[in-house]
């Protein structure tokens, strides 16, 4: 039988833990920072072709929680890493209303400016990169505002194109995807659903030979429509669910039996196309980034900040 002391105690931890859980994930786990490292050769890519790729992604950029400095120190961070290439994966700017005054985009685009890595710094658009920009999503054309500022910095930004990039004597193709769900439904404009501004088939058909292909793509669902020719795709959006308690995901749900929310995955299930076909596919493999910041609540718990770093090439090829 439990005495009352022991009783006392067990509800006074539970009462601590309640307390302290969502003290921890407002203001602690927000301003960590972790090195989340993945090691593979996925298929198509040369074994001998070693890339290191540094992903920067969601950062939603604000007063407290992505102020300038942390910027500036993530910015530091990741040169450090000495990454051979710089990919930015979307949502730079923060729409909740946990915040202060806004921070002005060229402010933090010429921090990101700062990124330094020999084959550059390549940047698509989220979401929140859209949805925030008024006249945007009247034209329903980019880059956007925040885009824009990225631009002026010197960052390259892909909204469905490829470009073709040399390291070690060897060629790959770097493509990126305009966002999934970049125009909000809008009544006067007679927009009834979200409309993405992606092109897959427009931005693979401007690769010219066989070189292996990395693409950037905000949203990470889009897997089940790039075909296996892609060697890797790259996603941020899901902040790796924001709260994971012991696998549990309240803000990221599986969608058609698949769960990409975060990590190295390989999708077995083919394109919609093929699907619908009956055909088999070879595996499709995707990295999402846990990413920097946060959406709708400043709140992370199991998912701390990271820098994701990909090293591609020098290993087994990776397969299902």
């Amino acid at each position: 039988m439990m005495s009352r002391r022991r009783l006392l105690q067990g509800l006074g931890t539970t009462v601590l833990a309640a307390v302290s859980a969502p003290a921890y994930a407002i203001g602690i786990e927000p301003f960590r920072l972790r090195i989340q490292r993945y090691h593979l050769t996925p298929p198509r890519w040369p074994r001998d072709l070693k890339l290191t790729a540094a992903l920067i992604a969601d950062p939603h950029v604000c007063d407290p929680w992505m102020s300038l400095d942390r910027v500036r120190f993530i910015v530091e961070r990741t040169n450090a890493l000495k990454p051979d290439i710089i990919l930015m994966l979307g949502d730079y700017v923060a729409s909740h209303k946990w915040q202060y005054d806004p921070i002005p985009p060229q402010a933090w685009a010429d921090l990101f400016g700062e990124l330094s890595a020999p084959l550059g710094t390549h940047a698509i658009l989220g979401n929140h990169d859209w949805w925030d920009d008024r006249q945007a999503q009247l034209t329903g054309t980019g880059p956007t505002e925040y885009g824009q500022a990225l631009l002026n910095a010197g960052i390259e930004l892909y909204q469905n194109r490829a470009k073709r990039i040399h390291k070690d004597g060897e060629a790959f193709w770097l493509a990126g995807l305009d966002d999934q769900m970049a125009l909000a439904p809008n009544k006067q404009l007679n927009r009834r659903g979200w409309r993405g501004l992606d092109d897959i088939p427009g931005t693979l058909a401007q690769v010219s030979d066989d070189a292996p292909i990395l693409l950037m793509a905000h949203e990470p669902d889009i897997i089940g429509q790039v075909p296996s020719r892609v060697s890797l795709t790259l996603s941020g959006h899901t902040h790796g669910g924001q709260i994971n308690c012991f696998g549990y995901t309240p803000g990221y749900k599986a969608k058609h039996g698949q769960y990409n929310a975060y990590g190295h995955i390989i999708d077995t299930g083919g394109t919609t196309l093929t699907r619908h076909l009956g055909l088999s596919m070879e595996p499709r493999h995707l990295i999402v980034s846990g990413g920097l910041g946060c959406s709708l609540l400043p709140v992370r718990f199991g998912v701390p900040p990271e820098i994701t770093v990909v090293h591609l090439g020098g290993t087994e090829a990776a397969s299902a």
